[in-house]
């Protein structure tokens, strides 16, 4: 294995999204990674991927492009530039999974992509752009198409602890399953996926037959204490304030303000804000 020095290891900007339906209950749709990747290698994640310098520069068939970042960002509790992650996460969204945020600019609902045909047509834009033969401002641009950003909801956001060889502040967000579209992993990058219950996931980690970063696992535990992709939603749409992530000293567990052990909890071991926590509805 390569050696680096850990201390120069830079932090990238980083988007996933969490994809939620009732199916019929709450489900998330999950992907697992090719166990030869530098990063989260043959661990279970969420769709998502680090936010590339296109994305700062992608432009689609608004006027009000400024408008959209200073909300943006104001909803991520950035400076200028929260409209970046958005588009990383809704292009992510698209090269690991399939979904498409995005609508017509003539239209209001999200791309219908149940027709073989259209979705013949998008599985090779998916391909081109995966295969870096095609970028994604150039797909919004072909195909008259303007990015969903009112689907996506910033709930958590993660900073890579020192030691891995790629670090990430992660932005995370939450997104209802479009009824029109059907996610299916690259089988590139992402090797296996599938719709789970949250407690499922929970359980699969304890028994060790899944693995996940404790990030995705503290997010999936948050999920666990909703019922519905409806009751999530709501309970997001509040947009609470991000409260600091501490790590339970007896358990050794992550846990937010409301559960046992935070007041107590550490706050050097992991670095991650959240708003998704028990108690929103």
């Amino acid at each position: 294995m390569t050696e680096f020095d850990p201390k120069l290891v830079p932090i990238r900007p980083a988007a996933t999204v969490m994809l939620i339906a009732d199916r019929p209950d709450l489900q998330i749709f999950m992907l697992k990674r090719h166990a030869n990747t530098v990063f989260a290698g043959g661990m279970w994640v969420f769709p998502g991927g680090g936010v590339d310098p296109e994305d700062r520069q992608t432009r689609f068939n608004q006027t009000n492009i400024d408008e959209l970042d200073a909300h943006s960002s104001s909803l991520l509790e950035l400076e200028p530039g929260g409209l970046a992650y958005y588009i990383a996460a809704i292009r992510e969204s698209f090269e690991e999974s399939g979904i498409l945020f995005a609508h017509r600019n003539e239209e209001q609902q999200l791309i219908d992509l149940s027709n073989n045909k259209t979705r013949a047509h998008f599985d090779s834009l998916r391909g081109q752009l995966n295969s870096r033969q095609t970028n994604f401002r150039d797909i919004l641009r072909s195909e008259a198409l303007t990015p969903a950003l009112s689907w996506l909801h910033p709930v958590a956001r993660w900073v890579t602890p020192l030691g891995s060889p790629k670090r990430f502040d992660a932005r995370f967000f939450i997104a209802g399953m479009p009824a029109n579209q059907t996610p299916i992993h690259d089988d590139g990058e992402l090797v296996k996926s599938a719709w789970m219950r949250p407690d499922d996931i929970l359980a699969a980690c304890d028994q060790e037959k899944m693995v996940l970063m404790s990030p995705t696992l503290r997010m999936v535990r948050s999920l666990a204490f909703f019922t519905s992709a409806q009751e999530v939603l709501q309970a997001v749409s509040h947009e609470l304030s991000y409260e600091r992530v501490r790590v339970c000293s007896e358990h050794g567990t992550l846990v937010v303000p409301g559960e046992q052990g935070y007041d107590q909890g550490s706050e050097d071991i992991e670095t991650g804000w959240i708003r998704l926590r028990p108690g929103q509805t």
